[in-house]
């Protein structure tokens, strides 16, 4: 028996699943919350997409609390440079900006790239007519239950994706985070997301479209055991680096998330000044998840959307060319704690 025939047997997680679009509509998405609606997927890209995952995921679990899917690419590569491109031109995107306390310390940090988000927690989904319904009910949810943040459903064009990735990785995801790298000076700093909104061992697969950069893995601190020194413990494992390329997708799971911390670094040169889209599916258990990706990836900034004339985002709404991100201040420091996807 050939070993990709023992790895297929051994992960029953690699499937490919066709989605039927005959529920689509031509029509775009739209719901309240948008501030602009969001095109539907071309059929010459949501036709290939059935055919995804384009390579059966390579297994990583070589080094302690690691359990990685790795898929180079999960996206066919005919389509995965169309897709960069729709998804950068038709959705709205943020560069979130908040303030972080440490003691009696308040810092301001400007998140160092482009963010959105879609989706709700388990407690609530969505109606056929875009509004909340209590999930265990099936009632209209209390006008205050989230506070801070007006959820707004998962746009079909994300949509497909995600029913593709729960039928391939056996997982369910109500959440979407979207991230944009215009340049090398984009990054996220190392974090892990581990909070107790998304429960315990959480699944994250993670796409990416577009400029390749490096994908940086390194194992939590460990405290010495009974039986192990530190020095010991930190002898088993060693650095991971993953250079993502358009279509690549990773999967974290099993305690990934708990025992490990993973960056994008910025990066000078190369294809990194092209830009890059990050998405990240992940499901959150209740309301404290939905407020906290709603805060850190939507903020009470502008609404931001690509202008192709003039290659950069914009403030939508303003005339073209106005603002873009070169008008940015973004901190060298980057203090995500995770809040966006990687």
């Amino acid at each position: 028996m050939s070993k990709r025939t023992l790895d297929t047997f051994f992960n029953p997680t690699q499937k490919k699943v066709r989605i039927s679009l005959t529920e689509s509509k031509d029509a775009p998405s739209k719901h309240t919350t948008y501030p602009f609606a969001i095109a539907q997927l071309p059929p010459e890209i949501s036709d290939l997409l059935n055919f995804a995952p384009e390579a059966e995921g390579k297994i990583i679990n070589d080094q302690p609390d690691l359990d990685l899917l790795y898929f180079q690419p999960y996206i066919p590569g005919s389509i995965s440079t169309p897709l960069f491109e729709f998804l950068r031109g038709e959705l709205f995107f943020y560069r979130v900006k908040y303030k972080i306390k440490r003691g009696p310390v308040e810092t301001d940090i400007n998140t160092p790239r482009f963010t959105t988000v879609f989706g709700v927690d388990e407690t609530c989904k969505f109606s056929s007519d875009g509004s909340l319904l209590d999930a265990a009910t099936q009632k209209p949810i209390p006008k205050d239950k989230y506070k801070t943040c007006k959820p707004r459903p998962i746009p079909f064009c994300l949509d497909l994706l995600r029913k593709l990735t729960e039928a391939a990785t056996d997982q369910k995801y109500n959440f979407c985070l979207v991230n944009y790298y215009a340049t090398g000076d984009d990054s996220i700093s190392y974090h892990s997301d581990d909070e107790r909104f998304l429960g315990v061992d959480p699944a994250i697969a993670s796409f990416s479209l577009g400029a390749k950069r490096d994908f940086l893995m390194k194992h939590k601190p460990t405290p010495p055991s009974d039986t192990k020194s530190a020095a010991a413990i930190a002898s088993e494992t060693k650095p991971l680096k993953l250079p993502l390329g358009s279509g690549d997708m990773v999967l974290m799971r099993g305690s990934t998330q708990s025992k490990w911390l993973h960056s994008i670094p910025k990066r000078k040169g190369g294809e990194s000044g092209n830009g890059r889209i990050n998405i990240t599916f992940r499901r959150a258990m209740v309301v404290g998840g939905t407020e906290n990706y709603y805060r850190y990836n939507v903020g009470d900034g502008d609404v931001m959307k690509w202008d192709g004339k003039a290659k950069k985002m914009v403030i939508w709404g303003e005339k073209k060319g106005e603002v873009g991100a070169g008008k940015e201040d973004v901190k060298a420091e980057d203090v995500d704690k995770g809040y966006a996807a990687l």
